[in-house]
């Protein structure tokens, strides 16, 4: 139980919700399977999968959810094909034209049939809800996958009171200054050796590098030009290492071999306490990483937040 990326909300009123309650809420839209006609599913299923039967998974103070989504498969080349044959019989037979409204209700007849012969695809999101630090994380690497989540939350409660952290500067601006070393990296950040650079501009030009110093002459030399950073590699105190966006999504999170070695001793009696303490060891490292995290990027707005926002 190891997430491998951070999208992260800031909640504007607290959370005050028990695990049990919570539970009770997310019950009446637990997951169940796509129907012969149904395209798309979406609801949640226990964090710990077999090992449990709970749709929360509460530690330490910590409430883990999972949501999962099920997508039926109708390749787009597939679709065509067929419907072009179906409008080429149609116009042979019939000598006419078909038009677009014909050849829409043609399409959505077609998928209708294809759709129980069609393969399932299925995704789990997790995602973790810290009352005391006041935030909800989830595992995503894009800003689309972790808001169906929130949004799905905000269906399923009725009320969701979160909003994107508000930051004083810019993160590019930040990030650009570190590479540029116009501004020391705080404590506990050491820069990685990937990085993508932007011009600002319309249509401006990207540089991406992996394996590569990155207080050098030749990344200077962009910076120099006007480029800005809006993805840099950087390691945290020897814990973790990850990649930071302009976006302020964490991606590719790692943590060390030391912290996961001292989660699996935590969990030694079985599988349960496995995924109790790989969940536990997490949250407490990353209640110490976010905060230190956006106190790097400059701090936070608190003035940007309105004081009760509640959907």
């Amino acid at each position: 139980m190891w997430f491998k990326n951070l999208v992260f909300y800031r909640f504007t009123q607290p959370f005050t919700t028990d695990a049990e309650a919570l539970h009770e809420q997310l019950f009446g839209s637990r997951f169940t399977p796509c129907s012969s006609q149904e395209q798309t599913r979406y609801g949640w299923v226990p964090p710990m999968g077999k090992l449990g039967d709970q749709l929360v998974h509460a530690s330490n103070g910590h409430l883990l959810l999972c949501a999962k989504k099920e997508e039926k498969i109708l390749p787009g080349s597939v679709i065509k094909e067929m419907l072009a044959e179906r409008v080429e019989a149609i116009e042979t037979e019939q000598s006419r034209k078909v038009r677009k409204k014909e050849r829409d209700e043609l399409k959505d007849t077609l998928m209708m049939e294809l759709l129980p012969k069609a393969f399932s695809r299925h995704q789990l999101t997790f995602a973790y809800i810290a009352p005391e630090a006041g935030l909800l994380v989830v595992d995503a690497s894009s800003a689309k996958r972790a808001d169906e989540l929130t949004a799905f939350l905000r269906k399923t409660l009725g009320s969701l009171p979160i909003t994107l952290p508000a930051l004083k500067q810019a993160p590019a601006a930040t990030m650009t200054h570190w590479v540029s070393e116009q501004s020391p990296l705080p404590g506990g950040f050491e820069l990685g050796e990937e990085a993508e650079l932007k011009d600002p501009g319309e249509n401006g030009g990207v540089i991406r590098c992996k394996q590569q110093h990155l207080l050098c002459d030749e990344i200077s030399t962009h910076l120099a030009a006007g480029k800005q950073v809006v993805k840099v590699a950087l390691d945290w105190k020897e814990t973790l290492s990850f990649v930071l966006g302009e976006d302020l999504i964490v991606r590719r999170v790692k943590f060390s071999d030391v912290v996961q070695e001292k989660a699996a001793e935590m969990g030694e009696a079985d599988a349960a306490a496995a995924f109790d303490a790989d969940f536990t060891l997490m949250t407490l490292e990353l209640g110490r990483f976010l905060p230190e995290l956006l106190e790097a990027l400059g701090g936070e707005d608190d003035g940007a937040y309105a004081p009760a926002i509640a959907v």
